[in-house]
C-alpha cells in the first residue's frame, strides 16, 4: 500500500511549486497521521518502516528539478520548519506507541536506525528547494526530539552497546513524560515505558533477594539487577530495618499533621528538623548538613515567611529542598549533592529525598526530572569517572523500590528472636522477605 491508495492520496505525489500556497497545513498533517494509522493495521512493521523512509527521506533523492517538491515537504515550505518537525516527530511516536504496545521493540530500534543511516549519506541532489528539505531533516536528527527517540530505542538495543546512563533510562523517560512541551503521544509513550522499567526493576530485585538468600538451585536464574554485587543484600537489610512505630512513613504522617497551620517560616524550620530526625550520622556531620540547609532555605521566599502554609507553598518548599539536594539549575550538581556523594553518603542523601516524597507525593515527578538532569550532566563522562553518581543511582533505585507501593519487604531474625534490628549486629542472622502487598508472595 502506498499513500496514493488512501483518501490521503497527495502525500506521495510531487506538488508543483505554484500550488504550494493553497495547501492547508492542518489538513495535510491529518492526512499524514491517518496514513500511518491505517498502514499499521494493514502492513508489517518492516513495510511500515520502509514506507516511512520512502515518505520522508527517499523521496528527496528522486526530485529532478526545483519545480516539483515531494508533497510531504511542500506542505511546509512556506517557512514552516517547526510544523514539519512536529509532524515527523508525531509520526515517529504514532509508530513507537503502537510497537511498544505490541512489544515489537526491535522495530523501534529499526526506526531510529533509518535516521542513523541517513546521517551517513552525504550524496544529495543539488537542488535549492530540496536542499531546504534536507536541512530540515538534518536539524531534526540534531534536535532534542530525536535524542529522546534514541533514548527510548537504546533500551532495546544489545546490552553490549548500551552506555552506562541507559541503566537509568526510566528517569530520562520520566522527564520526557513530565515535559509539557512534548506531544501527547510522546509523553504517553515515555510514561508507559518509564513505569514498565521501574516495575521490572522492582520485580527483578524482589526475585533476586528471595533466591540469593535461599541457596536454591533457582538462584542462578534470577540475576542481581544492580551493579553493587552481593553487598546489595546487606544494604537492603539496613534500609528495610527502618520499620515499626518510627518508620519513615509514620514519621511523615506525623509531620504532615503537625505542620498544617504553620507559617512558611515555621514550616521551613520544622522541615529541616524532620529531615535530620533519627539520623545515625555523627553529630558534626548532622550539624553541618543542617547549617547548609538553613542557609539556603531561610533566604528562599523570605517575603512570604509570615504566610500560613498551603498546599502550593508546601509543594514548592519541598521541591526547593529537592533542588538543593540534587541540582538547582540543571547544568551542574548542587553543592550538597556533590559533598554527600563524594563523602560516600549516598544512602543518607537518598533517605533525605525519600522523606521529602513521603510528605509530598506530588514532588515525585519533580524529583525524577532532577535525577534525569543529573544523568544528563554526567553522561558525557566515561563510566569510571562517574562512580559516585552511579553508586548514588543504584542506592536510589533500591531504596525507592523497597518503599514502593506494591511489594512489602520485611526483615526476619532467623533464630526466632524478636528484637529490633541493629546494623552492628550479625547481619547473617537476618533474612529479607518480599511479598506482594495484595497478599500474594512474589514469584
Amino acid at each position: 500500500m502506498t499513500y496514493n491508495s488512501l483518501p490521503n492520496e497527495k502525500v506521495h505525489q510531487n506538488i508543483h511549486k505554484s500550488d504550494i500556497k493553497n495547501i492547508n497545513v492542518q489538513n495535510e498533517q491529518d492526512r499524514i497521521y491517518s496514513f500511518f494509522l491505517n498502514l499499521l493495521k494493514q502492513r508489517t512493521a518492516t513495510e511500515v518502516i520502509q514506507e516511512f523512509k520512502n515518505l520522508f527521506i527517499d523521496c528527496l533523492y528522486v526530485v529532478e528539478d526545483d519545480s516539483k517538491i515531494p508533497a510531504v515537504y511542500a506542505t511546509f515550505l512556506d517557512h514552516k520548519e517547526l510544523d514539519f518537525r512536529n509532524t515527523i516527530k508525531r509520526c515517529c511516536y504514532i509508530l513507537v506507541n503502537n510497537w511498544e504496545g505490541e512489544r515489537k521493540y526491535k522495530y523501534i530500534v529499526d526506526l531510529v536506525n533509518v535516521f542513523e543511516a541517513y546521517q551517513n549519506d552525504t550524496e544529495r541532489p543539488e537542488i535549492e528547494k530540496v536542499a531546504v528539505c534536507f536541512s530540515w531533516l538534518d536539524n531534526f536528527v540534531k534536535s532534542k526530539d530525536y535524542q529522546d527517540l534514541k533514548t527510548i530505542a537504546a533500551k532495546y538495543e544489545s546490552q553490549n552497546q548500551v552506555h552506562w546512563s541507559n541503566r537509568y533510562t526510566a528517569y530520562l523517560l520520566a522527564a520526557q513524560a513530565s515535559d509539557e512541551n512534548n506531544s501527547e503521544e510522546r509523553r504517553e509513550t515515555a510514561k508507559k515505558l518509564s513505569k514498565r522499567l521501574k516495575d521490572k526493576f522492582k520485580f527483578d530485585l524482589a526475585m533476586y533477594i528471595t533466591y540469593a538468600q535461599s541457596g536454591s538451585a533457582r538462584a542462578n536464574k534470577y540475576k542481581n539487577p544492580t551493579i553493587l554485587g552481593d553487598n546489595v543484600i546487606r544494604l537492603i537489610k539496613i534500609i528495610v530495618s527502618k520499620k515499626g512505630a518510627f518508620s519513615y512513613t509514620n514519621i511523615a504522617n506525623i509531620f504532615i499533621r503537625q505542620t498544617q497551620s504553620q507559617t512558611l517560616a515555621e514550616f521551613k524550620e520544622s522541615l529541616q528538623k524532620y529531615l535530620l530526625f533519627s539520623s545515625v550520622e555523627l553529630p558534626d556531620f548532622v550539624a553541618n548538613l543542617g547549617k547548609q540547609l538553613t542557609e539556603n532555605l531561610d533566604a528562599w521566599k523570605s517575603e512570604s515567611n509570615d504566610a500560613v502554609i498551603n498546599p502550593g507553598l508546601f509543594l514548592r518548599t519541598c521541591n526547593r529542598v529537592i533542588d538543593l539536594l540534587t541540582t538547582e539549575n540543571g547544568r551542574e550538581p548542587a553543592s550538597l549533592f556533590n559533598s554527600l556523594i563524594s563523602e560516600g553518603r549516598s544512602l543518607t542523601l537518598v533517605i533525605l529525598l525519600l522523606k521529602i516524597v513521603l510528605i509530598s507525593k506530588n514532588s515525585r515527578n519533580h524529583l525524577e526530572v532532577r535525577i534525569a538532569k543529573l544523568i544528563n550532566i554526567y553522561e558525557s563522562y566515561p563510566e569510571d569517572e562517574c562512580y559516585c553518581l552511579i553508586n548514588f543511582m543504584e542506592v536510589f533505585n533500591i531504596t525507592f523500590a523497597i518503599h514502593g507501593e506494591d511489594i512489602e519487604y520485611n526483615l526476619i531474625h532467623m533464630k526466632g528472636e524478636k528484637k529490633p534490628f541493629n546494623p552492628a549486629s550479625n547481619l547473617d542472622d537476618y533474612r529479607v522477605f518480599s511479598q506482594l502487598k495484595l497478599g500474594d508472595a512474589a514469584e
